[in-house]
Order: C-alpha cells, then structure tokens, then sequence
C-alpha cells in the first residue's frame, strides 16, 4: 500500500496522526531496529539528494525515514505493534531549515540553466552543507553575480506553486530533472525563474528563504562544485564567523576592515625573519663543517630540524672535501629525523637500503644523493648502524 504523503499536502504541519500497518525487526549496520510503516506520514523520507525530517512517533525517535515503490518505512529503537493508532511529530525548525535550502537551490540552479546552459547533475543537501554539482565551468565571478541575482528573486517574495500536470501538460513543458521519472511527476515552479521535477517540501514564497550565500566553489567532474547556505543556516554561519572576526580583531587591536592589511604586513615580517634564520642557520653550519679535519673520509652530523636546503647544501659542501659518506640528519630522538645522504666517489643508494633495512626508514634518491626519513630511531642507532659503511 503506497503511503499517504502529507507532506506533499501541507509542508507546514508539524504532527499528525496515523495507523500502524506493520512492524518488522531489522538489523541496519548492526544495530537492531525496528521499520514501522504508516498509512500516512508527514515525514519525508531521504529522497532526491535530501536527508529525511527528524521527529518521534508516540514520542520514540524516528532515526531513518526511507522510501521504496512509494512505501515509507520509518526506522525506531522500539516496536509499534501493528493496528494502533499513533500520535507523530517531526521537527519542524530541521523540516523548515531543509526547505529554505532546497528552495534556494531551486532558484539558484535555475539561474545557472537559463544564463549558461548548465544542468545540475549532482544534489547534496545534509544537515550541516548544501552541494550542487553542474557539467560546466563557472568562474568566481560568474558565480558572484549568480548569487546576487538569487538573492533579487528571493527578495521579490514570489509564490512558489506546486503541480501535478498530465501527461500532455507535461510532454509540453520545459522543466529540469535529473533523472527520468515513471508515474505522476510533481513540477515546483518558480515563475520566471526555474521550472523543476522535485519530490521535496518547499517554501510558500522565496521571501521565506531569507537569504542566499555562495560558501565554496571548485572544480569537479569537468564541471563545478557550489555549496551554499540558505536562511537560518546562513545566519548561523555569519553568525560565527562575524564572532570569530570579532576576536581575531580585538587580539590584534584594530578595526575589523584593517585585518586584511595587518596579516599582510605580519606576512612580509614573518617571511624577512624567516630568510635572516636561514642564512643565520646556513652560517652557522659552515662553521660546523669548517670544524671537520678534511682528512676524515665518512662524515655524520646531527642537528636540530632545519631547512631543507641547508642541509642539501651541506651535504654538497661535504662531498666536495670528503671522499666517503657524508649524512646530516635534522630532528630529534623523539620528534624523529629528516636526512640527506650524499657521496662523491661511492653509491649513496647503498647507504639508504642500509637505513631501510635495518631501520625502517623511507626515502630514494640517486647514486649521488639520497633523503629521506626516520622515526622512533635515536641518533646513537643510526651512527652504530652506518659506522661500518
């Protein structure tokens, strides 16, 4: 028996009652359950991109809401015995934040197909993000101007209406779907704007969305990824970011709209320091290197973790005076250690499968030059296993 859909009836209700028709235990991901089916329902099931409404039925928590050949089963924790009458409830700020999402979806997709020529072939909208996934490529500045287009409509409060053509109404109209339909289509309508086969509770009017916000967008598929965010969701976001700007200000003692230019300075002063450290470490390893008896063939050395290209340049400055092995190993015994292994006259790849083997390190490189890593080792067991090279 296919289940009553009130919520095709009336978005806005909040409870309902209906009867029992069955009650079946069920094990979903090892956990025990049991999948209740009504003879009506007001909870939308996950269906078309969309994570199910969230409530109780006599006051037990509905945790899945599924749909299959127009049958709803509801998931519960407790049974339902077949033939009672039951009193439901679903969450109707979750029911209300889901439609402002889906609704603003529909407008901003819509924008998309009739500006671009682009179709929405990916549909994601969970309780915490909303994806749209189109078969082209829209820069940022496309985008912007797609989302303040979206909001001008959201604004115009239009009427979104609902329908359920005939088949001749149908076959004459110029309507989205991502995916062929069978039975009765039901088609959401936003005058001017977007024509679209959806399954989903929507808003009366789009002045009910509130507001539109791009989040992200990146490549994908060929095409492009958008998440957005609608209404309550929205405010939420700028809600927290606007505190967390708040603070970020206060800390650095300035207004708000001066962030930009102080991280930028902090940059430039952080990336000077950072050069002067390099040099002040590149200095203080020549003098290190200079404390090294140019007779001495194998050549170790330990130091604390530095730049990468100080010890490249180490170990270059060391195979020029020295024929055998010459290593330096950046870290700590506890924080492990990063090496480059380089020899003039002898295979370095050698010195490498050695520290592979006996202590599990990674890295490659060439017959004149190896790096790589180790962790959990000290610097007492890498000297005893490389002293007999």
């Amino acid at each position: 028996m296919i289940t009553e859909k009130l919520y095709d009836v009336d978005a806005y209700a909040g409870e309902f009652t209906a009867v029992v028709l069955s009650c079946e235990e069920i094990v979903k991901q090892q956990k025990k359950l049991y999948e209740v089916i009504l003879d009506r329902t007001l909870f939308f099931p996950e269906e078309g991109g969309q994570t199910p409404d969230t409530g109780t039925l006599s006051d037990i928590p509905v945790e899945d809401v599924q749909i299959h050949a127009g049958v709803i089963s509801h998931m519960l924790a407790e049974p339902i015995p077949a033939g009672q009458q039951v009193q439901g409830r679903i969450n109707r700020e979750h029911r209300f934040s889901n439609m402002q999402q889906h609704s603003g979806e529909h407008i901003f997709s819509g924008i998309v197909h009739a500006a671009y020529g682009y179709d929405n072939v990916g549909f994601h909208l969970s309780d915490s993000v909303v994806t749209m996934d189109y078969n082209g490529v829209l820069s940022e500045e496309q985008i912007s101007k797609i989302e303040q287009e979206a909001n001008r409509v959201i604004n115009l409060n239009l009427e979104i209406q609902i329908s359920y053509p005939s088949a001749q109404e149908l076959s004459m109209l110029q309507y989205r779907s991502k995916k062929e339909i069978e039975g009765q289509v039901r088609i959401v309508t936003v005058p001017g704007y977007d024509v679209c086969a959806c399954c989903a509770p929507h808003v009366r009017r789009t002045g009910e969305i509130g507001l539109l916000k791009v989040v992200s967008s990146q490549k994908y598929k060929g095409g492009v990824r958008i998440s957005i965010l609608c209404g309550c969701r929205a405010l939420a976001l700028f809600t927290e970011e606007h505190a967390m700007l708040t603070k970020l200000a206060a800390s650095l003692s300035t207004a708000a709209d001066q962030i930009p230019k102080i991280i930028r300075k902090q940059q430039k002063d952080n990336a000077e320091l950072a050069g002067k450290l390099q040099q002040a470490g590149a200095e203080l390893m020549r003098y290190r290197l200079r404390d090294i008896p140019q007779n001495q063939e194998n050549v170790i050395l330990f130091t604390e973790e530095t730049d990468g290209r100080i010890l490249r340049e180490s170990v270059n400055l060391l195979t020029a005076e020295h024929s055998g092995w010459c290593a330096v190993f950046a870290g700590t015994d506890a924080d492990g250690y990063r090496y480059i292994i380089g020899s003039a006259q002898k295979d370095a790849r050698m010195a490498g499968q050695l520290l592979q083997e006996e202590l599990s390190a990674k890295g490659g490189g060439s017959e004149r030059m190896i790096q790589g890593q180790l962790q959990g080792v000290s610097a007492q067991k890498i000297q005893a296993c490389l002293k007999d090279l």
